[in-house]
C-alpha cells in the first residue's frame, strides 16, 4: 500500500484543473467585456445628457477657472 511501484494515473485531475482554469479565465474575460460595454453605454448617455443640458442653457457662459495647486497663490 505505501510502497507502490507504479505511479498513479492523475491525468484526470490535470484535465479537470485545466478545465477549471479556462472556465475561470473565460468568466473573467466575459466580465471585462460586459463592464466595457456598460461603461460605453454610460458614456453615451452622459454625453447625450450634456448635449441636452447645454442646448437648454442657451448661450455658453464663461467657464470658471478650475482651482489647482499651481493656480493657488499663498
Amino acid at each position: 500500500m505505501f510502497l507502490q511501484t507504479t505511479t498513479p494515473d492523475t491525468s484526470g485531475y490535470m484535465i479537470a484543473g485545466y478545465v477549471v482554469a479556462f472556465v475561470v479565465m473565460g468568466l473573467y474575460v466575459a466580465s471585462m467585456y460586459l463592464r466595457s460595454r456598460n461603461l460605453q453605454q454610460d458614456l453615451t448617455t452622459l454625453e447625450e445628457m450634456d448635449k441636452a443640458a447645454s442646448a437648454q442653457a442657451g448661450p455658453a457662459k464663461k467657464k470658471s477657472k478650475s482651482v489647482t495647486k499651481k493656480s493657488v497663490k499663498r
